[in-house]
């Protein structure tokens, strides 16, 4: 007899709601770790497969295309299934990615894996936002996003530096199987946390595969079109004509159908418009730099994996203690200002980023980082908190899948921006054929990353709850 939501309350108390959020928060580590992790292995992955940058990238650019889209299914995945069995098959599903990604025998079923993972930490990924604006007071959310923050950040702290130890001991296919025991500690906590009448539930109608194809169509003719740039302008503009025909003929299906995937209602409030495109805008910057860093470290200064990937570990440290404060001072102070706090402070990471040489200092770069991190910590908490504070309780799933599929979206985009601008540069400067021509071809991208983060900070200024 499985237990009811009434019977784990009762059996639990005010403890009950801290619980869900964990259970959630391990889960969304196990899927974080799974898309950050393998970036340390990027170069490794290319020698093994012989692989160009163009389709390295896409090692990563493919998980995230998948969580992207995979997204906007999770409000009704919630309302048909329920937060245990939805949260259980997403899990499930990463299990699996995790294993059989780990024995691959050629690059397709490698990157089919990456694109299972991606579905699966897609749906995972809007869910304990929904949890926390729909269990916790107003007054507590703050906290409870810092909390979530503070065991969520630490995966990608941790991934990286575990990740460019596991490559140089055991090479890249270690690294599929740093998911499995997440998932398993998780598996074994929804049995025993997860209600089978879940809150979340609801009547579901049936699902808009229209307007999943249209997504679909639009997102993978872009970054197709995007990473085509490199063959030549003309081959890659039928592909980015198509992407934006889909798309643009998704938000007009949106906006005529009923029960869609998104429910363009929610963009008439003004800090939601303005929070969804500084998701977008911060995703971009985001991932392309957590893509750039790693390839960075190896590329163009000859470092090996693992202290590419230990070069972000104090400074995932610092953001998970930032995190945590950022979290109580999102229940005190107005969310756009903390957020345009973090933005500045991202900006002048990469800033300082693009001005480095091959005789900038380990040190030195991991204090960038550390700067970086320490707005990652500012903006956290309070993105969803500053967009979604005034809008209907029934709004708040689809609000929350939206922040966060336009922040995977400018995610997938901001990675294979990055791919294509880093590859541009090193065959201008005769393919890095030197170290300090392929440092300026890595510091002109960081550049770009700069002024992603800088624009986010415009439209941050703006999301502000009307009456504060």
């Amino acid at each position: 007899m499985q237990p009811t939501f009434e019977q784990l309350s009762q059996r639990y108390g005010s403890r009950y709601r801290w619980l869900v959020l964990l259970t959630v928060m391990i889960g969304s580590m196990a899927s974080i770790m799974s898309s950050t992790i393998v970036n340390v292995a990027v170069p490794d992955l290319s020698r093994h497969f012989v692989l160009g940058q163009e389709r390295a990238q896409w090692v990563s650019a493919g998980f995230m295309l998948a969580m992207t889209l995979s997204m906007l299914t999770t409000p009704w995945f919630l309302l048909r299934y329920g937060l245990r069995r939805t949260y259980a098959g997403a899990i499930l599903l990463l299990l699996i990615g995790g294993i059989v990604g780990g024995f691959s025998v050629n690059y397709p079923m490698l990157l089919s894996m990456r694109v299972v993972e991606g579905l699966a930490a897609g749906i995972l990924q809007p869910i304990p936002s929904i949890v926390v604006l729909r269990a916790f007071d107003k007054h507590e959310q703050g906290r409870a996003m810092g909390i979530f923050g503070f065991g969520v950040v630490l995966a990608p702290a941790i991934g990286p530096s575990v990740g460019g130890f596991l490559v140089e001991l055991f090479g890249w296919r270690s690294i599929f199987f740093v998911v499995v025991p997440f998932c398993v500690v998780v598996l074994f906590m929804i049995r025993r946390l997860l209600a089978v009448n879940s809150r979340l539930m609801g009547e579901a109608s049936a699902l808009d595969w229209k307007g999943l194809l249209l997504a679909s169509v639009g997102t993978i003719g872009l970054l197709n079109g995007l990473v085509h740039l490199h063959d030549g302008f003309l081959q890659s503009v039928p592909m980015i004509g198509i992407g934006l025909a889909a798309t643009a003929g998704f938000v007009m299906y949106q906006l005529r159908t009923e029960n869609g995937l998104m429910n363009m209602g929610l963009f008439r409030y003004p800090q939601f418009a303005a929070g969804a495109l500084v998701a977008f805008i911060y995703g971009a910057g985001l991932f392309g730099s957590t893509y750039l860093l790693p390839v960075y470290m190896q590329m163009a200064l000859h470092y090996a994996p693992s202290q590419a990937g230990l070069i972000l570990l104090p400074a995932g440290v610092v953001l998970a203690f930032t995190i945590i404060i950022a979290g109580r001072l999102a229940d005190r102070f107005p969310p756009n200002l903390l957020v345009s706090i973090g933005l500045v402070l991202l900006a002048l990471s990469f800033g300082l980023m693009a001005i480095g040489s091959s005789a900038t200092g380990y040190f030195t770069l991991m204090a960038w980082a550390i700067i970086g991190r320490i707005g990652l910590g500012f903006v956290l908490p309070s993105l969803s908190l500053g967009a979604m504070r005034g809008v209907e309780t029934g709004l708040i799933a689809q609000g929350a899948s939206i922040i966060n599929f336009l922040r995977q979206l400018g995610g997938a985009i901001g990675v294979s921006v990055v791919g294509i601008v880093l590859e541009w540069r090193l065959a201008v400067y005769q393919g890095g054929a030197s170290q300090e021509a392929s440092v300026r071809a890595f510091n002109e991208t960081f550049l770009l990353v700069a002024l992603f983060c800088a624009l986010a900070v415009a439209a941050a200024v703006r999301m502000r709850t009307p009456g504060e």
